[in-house]
């Protein structure tokens, strides 16, 4: 394998002038279509994590006044976090689904542009 060759192309190719114009815009298409999800599921994962952990210094008197209904209410709380944390994935395949479908026939026809050149 030389090295060489395939660095001094892959320069080459850097520098080239491209002409990617509808290359770029299927990747803004695409990235538009996948943002919403992958926002929602973040955001929806950090807070389902954060819930739990409070609950479980609740119910290992970690925070609290260390008594029985701070138990009982810090395993609710963590039962909530983790029921937020099993919702996470399936919330995000359907919002993935809905921005592909909205953005399908857009990124549909771009792409048959390109492949036809």
């Amino acid at each position: 394998m030389n090295t060489d060759k395939i660095y001094a192309e892959h320069l080459a190719n850097e520098y080239a002038p491209k002409d990617t114009s509808k290359v770029i815009a299927l990747r803004k298409l695409d990235a538009r279509a996948k943002l919403p999800a992958t926002i929602c599921t973040y955001t929806l994962g950090i807070i389902a994590a954060l819930i739990a952990g409070v609950g479980m210094c609740l119910s290992m008197k970690v925070i609290g006044s260390g008594s029985n209904i701070m138990f009982v209410l810090g395993i609710i709380i963590g039962i909530v976090g983790l029921l937020g944390m099993g919702v996470n994935y399936p919330i995000y395949k359907k919002m993935l689904e809905k921005g592909k479908q909205k953005y399908a026939f857009e990124i549909l026809q771009l792409a048959k542009e390109i492949s036809e050149k």
